[in-house]
């Protein structure tokens, strides 16, 4: 399989005149095929590793599956680069009968690059989709001082970022602050489904009663992938979108952004934020 992290030489310039070569680590980043039943339905930007998990959390995230039992089989196709040796780019999906395929209103016609989920999606009203869970009802209540030590915990644990410092990382977190799952990934909606990809194989969707916590920002894509996987609370360091905001509020999720360490702003239901 393609690695995670690749090695390459760099020039370092500095101010002060002195200039100095050396190897530094850079994050891995190769494209991945996604087939459903033998059919090419799109083509993604990512870090390899947990593809498997990825593959599932977009599925997930595009609306055609919300369950393992969905989920039949998850194989490596067959694909090699110029030395003859096998990529591990390409993985089919075979989901139970019975199951919508994706149709072509909702095929990608264009690569979605590390930095867009939804970009190439065919048509404005495939953008949003309809999720089988509720998060309105979700009397989950989290703990201003656990959530506002989600992004040093989320840091803490970014191996791959220590290393690279180019990507991004998502968060799985109970309410007492336990890291259930994190995965990283040069794309924010990659990292995000992978997370959710995970808890699909395990059974474990709707995720009721959790915290997803992002290193970027809460953008659409990602409050529509949490509201999908029935996440109820998602956290960002960094700023949401107007779209992301008015989302959460019909959705009934909770969004938090500029979350610090020492002080967040919460966009939208802040009672399920304990003070």
């Amino acid at each position: 399989m393609g690695r995670v992290t690749r090695r390459g030489q760099i020039t370092k310039f500095r101010t002060d005149g002195t200039v100095t070569k050396r190897e530094d680590v850079l994050a891995g980043e190769e494209p991945l095929e996604i087939r459903v039943g033998g059919r090419s339905f799109t083509v993604t930007m990512r870090t390899p590793g947990d593809d498997f998990d990825l593959v599932a959390g977009f599925l997930v995230s595009e609306g055609i599956i919300w369950e393992p039992g969905q989920l039949v089989s998850l194989r490596y196709c067959a694909g090699v680069d110029d030395s003859g040796q096998q990529t591990f780019n390409v993985v089919d999906v075979q989901l139970r009968p019975g199951t919508a395929l994706p149709d072509t209103t909702m095929e990608r016609h264009v690569y979605t690059s590390s930095s867009c989920g939804i970009c190439g999606t065919a048509s404005i009203e495939a953008v949003r989709k309809s999720s089988h869970f509720s998060v309105g009802d979700d009397d989950v209540r989290v703990p201003l001082r656990i959530l506002a030590g989600l992004p040093e915990q989320l840091r803490q644990k970014q191996k791959v970022f220590d290393r690279t410092g180019g990507v991004h990382a998502a968060g799985l977190f109970t309410v007492q602050g336990e890291l259930l799952c994190l995965r990283e990934d040069v794309g924010r909606h990659n990292a995000v489904d992978k997370v959710v990809g995970w808890a699909l194989r395990a059974g474990m969707l709707p995720l009721r009663g959790t915290v997803l916590q992002v290193s970027g920002r809460a953008s659409f894509e990602l409050v529509q992938k949490a509201q999908l996987a029935g996440i109820p609370v998602l956290a960002a360091v960094s700023a949401p979108s107007s779209l992301s905001v008015e989302l959460a509020q019909d959705a009934g999720m909770t969004v938090v952004g500029f979350s610090r360490g020492s002080s967040l702003n919460c966009y939208s239901y802040p009672e399920r934020i304990l003070a």
